[in-house]
């Protein structure tokens, strides 16, 4: 087993206790999925958010549900309202909160209700440095998060930065839940590599599920 915790073997949901890979469990919804991502977007659209340190990020972001996920020089925070049309985030879609509830009853965190969901999208080139999800008010619930479009290599270390990270090849339907233990576990994306994928083009989106008010 790596030092991080993550295992691999021939199941269809690859895991340790609180860190799950769910190969394909999003298939069967990826396409509904994906005309609800253009929805949300139509109504607030991607955009490159800043860092505290000025930094543009590589990867676009949109948010919907009663909380979004926000940079600027002032800092990393969830806010209810869109800052770039001064109108709350658009209501997360039933199917979403459908998709992570039963995500994460899988992955063994029943009754999972998400206020807060963050669409990222990837071109070629676009890359998320490792990080830890800290921000939210309950670090008991886990993160969900749903793989769609191109295949991407995903980082997953642990609550330390020195811990060893393990490289995880994700592909269209993939979801990833982690909680418990590893519910501070250090993670990124590598560089997303050129291609083009039938359901998105040259593009990876990127959903993730999170309790950010706590409560949920």
């Amino acid at each position: 087993m790596p030092a991080n915790g993550l295992l691999f073997d021939d199941l269809p949901r690859r895991s340790a206790p609180g860190a799950h890979l769910l190969d394909g469990f999003a298939l069967p919804v990826a396409a509904d999925l994906l005309r609800a991502v253009e929805v949300v977007a139509a109504a607030a659209p991607f955009r490159h958010l800043i860092t505290p340190g000025g930094r543009r990020m590589s990867v676009a972001m949109t948010n919907c549900g009663r909380l979004g996920w926000v940079s600027d020089r002032r800092g990393y925070r969830y806010d209810p309202i869109d800052p770039e049309s001064g109108r709350p985030w658009p209501e997360m879609p039933a199917l979403f909160g459908d998709l992570a509830d039963r995500a994460a009853t899988a992955a063994g965190f029943p009754g999972f209700r998400p206020d807060a969901c963050l669409i990222n999208l990837y071109t070629p080139g676009a890359r998320l440095g490792m990080h830890q999800d800290r921000d939210e008010g309950d670090l008991t619930q886990p993160i969900v998060s749903v793989s769609l479009g191109l295949p991407a290599v995903f980082q997953f270390g642990g609550p330390s930065r020195r811990d060893p990270v393990t490289n995880i090849d994700l592909v269209h339907g993939d979801v990833v839940v982690w909680g418990g233990a590893w519910r501070l576990a250090h993670h990124g994306v590598k560089e997303l590599r050129d291609g083009s994928h039938p359901a998105t083009g040259r593009r990876r989106i990127n959903i993730t599920f999170r309790c950010a008010a706590g409560g949920c």
